[in-house]
């Protein structure tokens, strides 16, 4: 079984900053690609920003410019650095990992860690 668990959330003004870490543990064998989603009050998740495999990053509209996701494959672990934070990125962010335990896939969630950005 893998497991996925985030950390660094917490409370920050507006225009600040704050780093989430994910760190993926269990039987991996290879990680095909790590996202960053996240879900607010009342509102569907979304997907935030996405890694892949070889590296290649993709954003959400609204985090372009300001969000960074870069990950250690040594350690089978995701960051997402955020900066130039608006109270609309308060949301509790998840991180997500799919790749392959050999004979299976996996596709794994953590618990999730909040995000608020107060005005």
């Amino acid at each position: 079984q893998v497991q996925a668990v985030e950390s660094g959330g917490g409370l920050v003004q507006a225009g600040g900053s704050l780093r989430l870490s994910c760190a993926a543990s269990g039987r991996i064998f290879s990680i095909n690609a790590m996202h960053w989603y996240r879900q607010a009050p009342g509102k569907q998740r979304e997907l935030v920003a996405t890694i892949t495999s070889g590296g290649s990053t993709d954003y959400a509209d609204s985090v372009k410019g300001r969000f960074t996701i870069s990950r250690d494959a040594a350690k089978n672990t995701l960051y997402l650095q955020m900066n130039s934070l608006k109270p609309e990125d308060t949301a509790v962010y998840y991180c997500n990992v799919k790749g392959s335990r050999g004979l299976f896939d996996f596709d794994a969630w953590g618990q999730g860690t909040q995000v608020t950005v107060s005005d």
